[in-house]
């Protein structure tokens, strides 16, 4: 078990109240019923927790730098991170944690675990379980995922979609890999086969990329500005309903030099929380197909942000980098 930060780490001062950072190497004194747990588990924190609002890139290398070091001694792996990133970092792990056979479940809580009304038992709990549950010598949940009031989701499918509910977290495109009740009960259909290849860490990143909501207030002033930010190398735009966007000339125009004299990629996912993108059902749509946009299809931001990042670190050409990014290499959209 990983500590990174976050709420859950955190417990209320006798003396003075305020929160402070619990100490995880005595985790069986604020939750004894892991004792019943029949798996050993070993636990390990950042040398500087830190809220999850402050995650970074290199965090995530830290993360698989921990996972790989560990790879080959531990059933599972489960990491314990603030809420407001998660989705982030997972999706994140997905892709880095290439050929991943062992689960890697994402956790944290809405309330501290020393306060009286926490979700952080249960959701440290049962994330063990998952982490630790076998078919035999084979994992049943060997990819990322997040599990958070009784329910498992798959990392790179999630969005946090609640700063006050317990069920702070949703999949709008897929359905749970496993839901907590009486039973402990896996969907093994939709959970990811173990891979073939060999277990690797990539950690090279490119972070030379903006996320850009269109809205009916955009400026030419104000995208002529972001198109030219130095070392840009994609660009996320979350656009209208099926993937639809302004069609006025110098709109368009841009987005063009964008393509053909800069070599900026262009990747289209939608800004509604459910559903597919479908550009050539519209003029608005077809507009940007035309210019070589890359169709996200129902990918979250999150996905969207972190493969790209991640297919960009491979050095691979324009034309490998869009096929590898339309089509599903962690199960991260539908086709």
């Amino acid at each position: 078990m990983i500590y990174t930060g976050g709420t859950i780490g955190m417990r209320k001062d006798i003396q003075t109240g305020a929160l402070v950072p619990f100490d995880f190497s005595r985790l069986i004194d604020q939750i004894p019923e892991l004792q019943l747990i029949d798996k050993k588990i070993d636990t390990v924190s950042f040398e500087n927790p830190i809220d999850s609002s402050n995650i970074q890139p290199r965090h995530w290398q830290l993360l698989a730098d921990i996972i790989a070091e560990n790879y080959d001694n531990y059933d599972g792996f489960v990491i314990l991170h603030g809420s407001d990133t998660m989705a982030y970092t997972a999706s994140a792990l997905s892709f880095m944690l290439e050929n991943l056979s062992k689960p890697v479940i994402l956790t944290g809580s809405q309330l501290p675990i020393g306060d009286l009304r926490t979700d952080a038992k249960e959701n440290i709990i049962t994330s063990i379980q998952i982490a630790g549950s076998y078919n035999g010598e084979k994992p049943i949940v060997p990819e990322v995922g997040i599990y958070f009031e009784f329910k498992l989701l798959r990392g790179n499918r999630t969005v946090k979609a609640s700063s006050e509910h317990f069920n702070a977290f949703d999949a709008p495109n897929y359905l749970p890999l496993a839901q907590s009740g009486v039973d402990l009960k896996f969907f093994r259909d939709r959970i990811l086969n173990p891979p073939d290849g060999i277990f690797n860490v990539q950690k090279n990143l490119v972070e030379n990329i903006i996320v850009l909501k269109i809205h009916p207030a955009l400026t030419k002033d104000y995208l002529s500005y972001i198109i030219n930010i130095p070392k840009l190398k994609a660009i996320i735009l979350e656009t209208y309903g099926s993937g639809n966007a302004p069609t006025e000339p110098w709109f368009i125009d841009l987005l063009q030099s964008v393509v053909t004299k800069k070599g900026i990629h262009l990747i289209n996912i939608t800004q509604c929380q459910r559903g597919s993108i479908s550009p050539e059902k519209y003029e608005t749509g077809r507009k940007l197909m035309a210019i070589g946009t890359f169709d996200g299809k129902d990918m979250t931001t999150e996905a969207a942000l972190t493969k790209m990042m991640y297919l960009l670190g491979k050095k691979l050409s324009k034309k490998a980098v869009k096929s590898a990014f339309e089509r599903p290499i962690r199960g991260e959209m539908t086709i």
